[in-house]
């Protein structure tokens, strides 16, 4: 295939900044290198010929003053739009605990400039969309979390999620292709980037949800956020597909130098044995790339690696990033993801755009085709050309294909009014209706525009586009008013000077007609007006409630945090024993998660009814215009 290519694994290393007791380590950002020095004296129980400098070559180095930004347009931007074109992509974080993944894949959630790789993308992909007008795109989003080989769906409208067993668990199918199927995990349509912050917001919150004290999110269970794509070319029969995954794996250190025991060393066990699996896959497609002879790839072992297959060495453009931490007493573990993100490298895969014709779209291509002949046919042979004018019947009926045609955005819509000048003529009538009518379709167009580029991370997104409405329905209230207020001068003056007294009854009913029309538009403005207080509220609720969800996990965190330090001074494990006050901020999470449910529902209905009500208005702004122009006209002659 032409548009087949071979692709190595891109390595990126991004090292987490501290304070004190930093690692000696040099960096050369042009050739991609990094050194760590160890001290001779700092090796326990050797004295000479220890090794002192481990030396490590990178795709790109994201150092300690690396901001997020920079790092998505290093790492990401490339795999994100690829995804756009019909390419597979995958993104995954690899490191030990708190070495910075979950922040470089999610990001902060305190301050906007703290996004990670996954809103971004999001924010990426529709604005792209905003540009790519000669497609057609859907897009869906699913979010499961893997907790001890166990999948479970993040999003799942369906469940109240108050522990890991509430959330619905996902189930790995194979087909006789080979092909690997997730039952049970839902995706989700986006039709803006509102929607998917949307998503993603509620799949973190019940991420934090469900785990438990010991099985901090950040580095107890893996999470894979994935955007499947699918394009269709204005006019084209293909059907472009592709998937692109985000990962969050768990942390990777081993369990010896953890010192736990319980349930957190079965978490940890699970972890490590996952890790293990991936390791494994990827040295046996080290060893295939070398040209040995490795036939049998495990892809199988782990449900992490069955889900990533072709990630890793199969269809799919892939970066890794070894998330390190660069102090001192982490040194090892630091050396230690370094060897694996180098042993990452060596692994190709072969990326492909894609693509495959739909048949169903051929098939009503196709299908319209032989209707269009036929058509053709009966014009030319002058059928039905002495035929009487056509029924009103006939006339709904071509109003209403000119109706759908227009109003229909998908690349396979398609009009076809008759076979005969009768049916041409009456269509042709129906679009110059259309056309003085104003452009609806147009300002709705604006309006999704829009709402397209809402954000949900940081600030109030809400609250600007109510300002931004607020705006227009200002600047269109000015034209309307100055409007209205001529048209009744010009009455009014009519009537003092009692000089028209051969108005004919057209006249008089246009004057009547912008009198109505006025009294419409006020109670429309109106209406308007209480429907964007009724916006402001419901929005204002909704940023409330998502601001106690995330102040209410940082104080989850806290607890769990004093809990887990309890556990070491003590010597003991407090897994198995409920925490209410645990429980309690469970539950307040729970309830204001139904009120920005709730609220966002809302809002989302309600943005309809304004975008309803701004077409009334701009229909009848139009017809005061006309009204106005009208009377001037008939006070000129």
């Amino acid at each position: 295939m032409a548009d087949a290519f071979e692709s190595r694994i891109d390595i990126f290393l991004r090292m987490r900044p501290i304070e004190k007791n930093l690692a000696s380590y040099e960096v050369d950002h042009d050739d991609g290198r990094v050194n760590w020095v160890v001290p001779r004296q700092a090796a326990t129980g050797m004295v000479n010929h220890q090794r002192e400098r481990y030396s490590f070559t990178f795709t790109g180095i994201l150092d300690t003053d690396c901001k997020q930004d920079l790092v998505f347009e290093t790492v990401a931007r490339k795999v994100v739009l690829g995804a756009l074109d019909g390419f597979n992509g995958t993104i995954f974080a690899y490191g030990q605990t708190g070495s910075g993944k979950t922040y470089t894949i999610t990001g902060g959630t305190e301050r906007y400039v703290d996004r990670g790789i996954i809103p971004r993308a999001i924010s990426l992909i529709y604005s792209e969309l905003a540009n790519r007008s000669d497609n057609c795109f859907s897009i869906h989003f699913s979010y499961m979390e893997i907790y001890n080989e166990t999948g479970y769906d993040l999003l799942n409208p369906d469940h109240e999620t108050k522990s890991l067993e509430d959330l619905p668990k996902v189930v790995l199918l194979e087909d006789d292709d080979t092909r690997i199927h997730l039952r049970n995990l839902s995706a989700h349509l986006a039709m803006n980037e509102e929607e998917a912050l949307n998503l993603l917001f509620m799949g973190d919150t019940n991420r934090m949800i469900s785990s438990t004290p010991m099985n901090m999110a950040s580095s107890r269970s893996h999470c894979i956020f994935t955007a499947c794509i699918e394009a269709r070319k204005t006019g084209e029969d293909v059907v472009r597909k592709s998937k692109l995954h985000l990962v969050d794996l768990a942390g990777s250190e081993r369990v010896s130098k953890t010192g736990v025991d319980g349930q957190i060393l079965r978490e940890a066990k699970y972890i490590n044995l996952s890790l293990h699996f991936l390791e494994q896959v990827i040295i046996a497609l080290q060893e295939k790339s070398q040209g040995k002879s490795r036939t049998h790839i495990p892809y199988r072992n782990s449900m992490m690696t069955s889900v990533l297959r072709d990630s890793i060495g199969g269809n799919c453009r892939t970066v890794m990033i070894a998330n390190v931490s660069i102090a001192q007493e982490q040194l090892e573990e630091t050396i230690s993801t370094c060897r694996f993100a180098q042993r990452v490298a060596m692994v190709s895969n072969q990326v492909m755009l894609n693509e495959e014709v739909d048949p169903n779209i051929v098939i009503k291509r196709l299908k319209q085709e032989v209707k269009d002949l036929k058509a053709e046919v009966m014009f030319l042979r002058g059928e039905d050309v002495d035929r009487g004018p056509l029924t009103d019947g006939e006339i709904a009926m071509v109003k209403n294909q000119v109706n759908a045609y227009v109003y229909d955005l998908s690349p396979e819509a398609s009009f076809n009014c008759g076979g005969n000048m009768l049916h041409i003529r009456a269509a042709f009538q129906a679009f110059k209706e259309l056309a003085t009518a104003g452009v609806a379709a147009k300002r709705c167009s604006n309006l999704q525009g829009n709402g397209a580029h809402m954000e949900m991370s940081g600030g109030s997104p809400l609250h600007e586009t109510i300002q931004n409405l607020n705006r227009q329905l200002q600047q269109r209230e000015n034209e309307i008013n100055i409007l209205v207020s001529f048209i009744r001068k010009r009455e009014a003056g009519i009537t003092r000077a009692n000089a028209w007294t051969q108005v004919d009854s057209i006249q008089l009913s246009g004057r009547t007609d912008s009198r109505d029309s006025g009294f419409t538009l006020d109670e429309n403005k109106a209406l308007l007006r209480k429907k964007y207080g009724e916006a402001k509220l419901l929005g204002e609720g909704a940023n409330k409630a998502r601001e106690m969800i995330n102040g209410l996990k940082v104080k989850i965190e806290k607890r769990r945090v004093e809990r887990a330090m309890e556990d070491l001074v003590h010597g003991k494990t407090s897994i198995l024993h409920v925490d209410v006050e645990e429980e309690n901020l469970i539950l307040q999470i729970e309830n204001e998660k139904k009120t920005y449910k709730d609220g966002f529902s809302k809002l989302r209905d309600l943005k309809r009814e304004i975008e309803h009500l701004h077409l009334i208005l701009e229909q009848s702004r139009s017809k005061v215009q006309a009204s106005f122009l009208s009377i001037t006209l008939f006070e000129l002659n």
